[in-house]
C-alpha cells in the first residue's frame, strides 16, 4: 500500500499533526511504516502552502507532484486508485 496525500490532505503527515479528539498521527504513521505501508507526499502542496519539508514526518517521503505519482504508480506499477 502506498499513500499519496496532496492538497489539504498531507495535513496528518505534518509534524504535531492530530486528529479532532487530540491524538497525534505520528504514532500510527510509524506503525503503518513498520507494517510496509508506505507514505509520500506533493512538494508542489507544500510549495504552494508555504509549508517547509522539515516538518514533514520522517517516514513520509516528498514526490514531485501527488497527481503525477498516483498516474505513475497507476500505470507502471499496476497500483490501484482509491480515494476514501
Amino acid at each position: 500500500i502506498v499513500v499519496v496525500a496532496l492538497g489539504h490532505g498531507i495535513d496528518f503527515m505534518l509534524d504535531g499533526a492530530k486528529d479532532d479528539r487530540g491524538n497525534p498521527y505520528e504514532p500510527m504513521i510509524d506503525d503503518l511504516s513498520f507494517a510496509g505501508v508506505e507514505f509520500r507526499i506533493c512538494s508542489n502542496t507544500l510549495d504552494s502552502r508555504q509549508i517547509d519539508a522539515a516538518t514533514v514526518h520522517p517516514e513520509v517521503r516528498p514526490v514531485e507532484s501527488g497527481v503525477a505519482e498516483i498516474a505513475r504508480l497507476q500505470l507502471a506499477e499496476g497500483f490501484a486508485y482509491i480515494k476514501p
